[in-house]
Formats: structure tokens, sequence, C-alpha cells
């Protein structure tokens, strides 16, 4: 589990190797991550667009933005969260995530909320002791 806390905003991610739906023979394998949003500040927010970084074991990066997150733009009231899963495929077995959530206040103030970098790790990561 990962997490950050940015102006009252916590985004929490959990991310998981999707076996079932990886193809190691073929330099595939896919990570599912689930997100939590939570808003432990006193205003209500509303998430407008997302931005991620996702870099794979070889360096190569591909960077992702878009508005809402799974067809969605919550508004968040003090005190509630909203939770969503999404995936990414990688051709390497292990790699990162890192991003940043575009929010906007009830008054208009427009900020952006830091989503922890996670780590994608898969069975087939050949693991190396120091």
């Amino acid at each position: 589990m990962y997490q950050k806390i940015t102006r009252g905003i916590a985004i929490t991610v959990r991310p998981s190797y999707l076996e079932e739906q990886s193809s190691p023979d073929e330099n595939y394998f896919v990570w599912a991550y689930n997100i939590v949003i939570e808003n432990k500040g006193e205003q209500t927010v509303q998430l407008q667009s997302r931005h991620w970084k996702i870099t794979d074991a070889r360096g190569r990066v591909q960077e992702v933005q878009g508005p809402g997150v799974v067809g969605e733009q919550p508004v968040l009231g003090p005190g509630e969260r909203f939770e969503y899963t999404s995936g990414t495929p990688l051709p390497t077995s292990s790699g990162f995530m890192v991003g940043s959530y575009k929010m906007v206040s009830h008054d208009g103030d427009s900020f952006d909320v830091a989503i922890p970098a996670f780590s994608l790790d898969s069975p087939h990561e050949a693991r190396r002791v120091n």
C-alpha cells in the first residue's frame, strides 16, 4: 500500500499483478491498481483530470493524461471518498507509476494532488540481494 496526502486529499494505492491476464513468454505483463481518494480537508473538491508517468524496467516512460478517472469527475465533500480500480500493461516484468490529479475546490481554486510513486512487481522479476 502506498499513500500520500496533499492539501487534505489522501491518495492510497494498492497495486496487484494480474497473472491470468499476463503472457510472460510474450513480454506482456498486466497490473491492476486500486485507488482510494479521501477528502480529509474542509472544502468540497472535484477531480478534473489525471496525469500519469508509467516507467517500465528499461526506463521507457509513457505519459497518460485526460479528464477524470474511469469516466468520472467525482465531487468529494469533507470526509467523503471515491474508490476505483484501473490497470496498465507493460512489456517488462516490473516498473513503476507516479502521477497527479488536478482538483478544483468549491471556490474555484485549482491545485494538483500528488499520487504516490508505486512499484509494479511481478513474480517473473529476477531479484538481487546486494
